[in-house]
């Protein structure tokens, strides 16, 4: 990279908290650029590993602009990977209580983010985590070839020598809600509780047998072991499977499907390869394992047997029209073009929202017409006390966004305790 000059301007933050270096110091140094973030980001082996960094950091570095950028996530991974390994239990550092209690709610990348910053500077932190295993949708969403579950235990065995306490199996809304959270004495709630109800297309034959939302797939198989034929409710298996949606998380299920012994998997979306919005990574990754994609095709109805099990999905084949509000160019159903698609599963992967238990059973917030939080930049919400971010608040979005809702939550939480002594 090149080294600065006075006319160069500073560069743009790093999204993630990874240093942006200029150059070379001399002696073998580095030199920091002028206003690069500090190293400060929560889950680097997490963050290596799936955020989209070709979109992020690899995208403003400098060598791409006349060929491939510096491979950031990938060196990232290798130096989170090699400073766990070498890492000594007994090295982590407990800092001393300020006698303040916070209390989070979820345990994924935005509440495991802010307890550790908490944590740091002195609170008394507890999650509570719905599930039986800590790490939200880190543990639940990405499957374990794309996400080792023994990097997320890691992390979160660390926070826990830094004196950060997790309770499993309690779920904010229904075995306690955020107002008894405050009458039993915590201070503070950040709620980070993530966006697990999944979205469904509203289309005949969706309540089939067969038919799974990628939601659910993902969560029986990474936390709840049914691929195993010894596990109570084991998954059936699959021989020909349509997965709807064309996200990162449609590449996991249809991945994963591909695993459990599906013959063919295929990708079924509306657009073209261009407007596909899974990382490239990804899509090269599902092709690479034989997934096929019918790309701008979209689903009308589900068809079904005398028994009730899929037999198929009903496509209509479309063609791009005009860009919509967001740029990209809208599908136009091609009239008369109907077709079945052979299948027995269907997994239904077009997104998430956030789930409604806080909010019918939290007074004072307010809410997007979605379902998420209504919070500012620093996780502000209209109740005094109640912080928030991440999916519950934006929806299904990426780990490094919820990330960096974690870290802002946790800075606005420790202005709001110190205004009040």
């Amino acid at each position: 990279m090149t080294r600065p000059t006075r006319s160069s301007p500073p560069p743009t933050p790093c999204p993630h908290g990874a240093l942006q270096f200029w150059g070379s110091g001399g002696a073998g140094r580095v030199v920091p650029a002028p206003g690069a973030c500090p190293p400060t980001s929560s889950l680097p082996a997490v963050c290596g590993r799936v955020c989209p960094q070709e979109k992020q950091c690899e995208s403003k570095c400098v060598r791409a602009i006349k060929g491939e950028s510096v491979g950031i996530g990938r060196l990232e991974r290798f130096v989170a990977d090699y400073h766990m390994n070498k890492e000594k239990k007994d090295a982590v550092k407990v800092p001393k209580s300020n006698g303040h209690r916070i209390a989070i709610v979820g345990s994924g990348p935005a509440g495991l983010t802010c307890a550790g910053d908490l944590r740091k500077l002195g609170y008394d932190v507890t999650i509570f985590e719905a599930f039986h295993k800590s790490g939200g949708v880190l543990v639940y969403g990405i499957p374990q070839f794309r996400l080792p579950k023994e990097i997320v235990a890691a992390e979160i065995e660390n926070l826990k020598a830094m004196g950060v306490k997790i309770i499993n199996n309690a779920i904010v809304g229904k075995s306690e809600t955020v107002d008894e959270l405050f009458e039993d004495g915590f201070e503070a709630v950040f709620i980070g509780s993530g966006a697990g109800l999944p979205q469904f297309l509203h289309i005949p034959g969706e309540n089939l047998l067969g038919v799974y939302s990628a939601n659910e797939l993902l969560t029986r198989v990474n936390l709840m072991k049914a691929y195993r034929d010894d596990y109570d409710t084991p998954i059936k298996r699959f021989g020909r499977v349509a997965v709807v949606g064309a996200g990162n998380v449609a590449m996991d299920a249809a991945r994963v499907a591909k695993r459990l012994g599906a013959e063919h998997v295929y990708i079924c979306y509306r657009r073209g390869r261009d407007e596909l919005p899974a990382r490239k990574e990804e899509v090269e990754h599902a092709e690479a394992e034989g997934i096929e994609f019918n790309l701008l095709n979209n689903p009308v109805a589900i068809h079904g047997g005398e028994d009730g099990h899929v037999t198929g999905i009903e496509l209509v084949r479309q063609e791009l029209g005009e860009p919509d509000e967001k740029g990209r160019r809208k599908p136009v159903a091609v009239e008369g073009s109907n077709w079945v698609l052979d299948v027995d599963t269907v997994i239904i992967a077009i997104g998430t929202s956030p789930n409604p238990l806080i909010r019918n059973t939290t007074k004072g917030l307010t809410f997007t017409k979605k379902g998420g939080i209504e919070a500012d930049e620093g996780g502000v919400t209209a109740r005094e006390g109640v912080f928030a971010g991440g999916d519950a608040v934006t929806g299904s979005a990426t780990v490094i966004l919820a990330m960096g809702a974690g870290k802002a939550g946790a800075k606005s939480i420790d202005a709001y305790i110190k205004s009040k002594q």
